[in-house]
């Protein structure tokens, strides 16, 4: 592959895979649109600043520098999914693949496991005062709802577009 056409990939195929990120979470909308207009699932609007905070994430967790701790990062990560947990309360299971790649960059020790069990502990201690006291509803009791899973649109596509560009990216990059 020439030089020219790999520096046009590298900077054309991120575009183009956050252009089909968009149409592929805005087609839900359009099609529910369609059918009932002024109607749209709330799950599925809440997806879109889930899916903000999920790569607010993303971005934290990737900026750990190696051979360093990410203890602090770990907190941040779990405070932030678990506040985004009050609109798609599936959004805990993201810990995983962070947790996944944190061990494969060999920056995941007991510590940081804590951190974000502390994280979610904090986030879950507040949700519980705030649900006795009124201030929010219960959305936890409904946690594997079917409604709730409209949500993962918006952010599945977010994360997805995330890792293609990252990857074409990496794979592109000028040697």
């Amino acid at each position: 592959m020439k030089r020219a056409t790999q520096n046009r990939l590298y900077h054309l195929l991120p575009i183009v895979f956050w252009l089909l990120a968009a149409g592929g979470a805005a087609v839900p909308a359009i099609i529910a649109y369609s059918r009932q207009p002024f109607v749209i699932n709330p799950h599925y609007l809440w997806g879109f600043p889930v899916a903000l905070i999920a790569l607010l994430c993303v971005w934290i967790i990737r900026r750990i520098e190696r051979h360093t701790s990410s203890v602090e990062q770990c907190f941040q990560v779990a405070v932030l999914l678990g506040i985004a947990s009050y609109w798609l309360p599936t959004v805990l299971f993201l810990l995983l693949p962070i947790g996944g790649y944190l061990i494969y960059q060999n920056l995941f020790n007991l510590r940081s496991f804590m951190a974000a069990l502390t994280g979610v502990a904090l986030v879950a201690v507040w949700a519980a005062v705030a649900v006795y006291m009124g201030w929010i509803n219960n959305i936890w009791a409904a946690f594997f709802d079917a409604n709730n899973a409209w949500g993962w649109v918006p952010t599945g596509a977010a994360l997805i577009a995330y890792i293609a560009s990252t990857t074409a990216r990496q794979i592109l990059r000028v040697r």
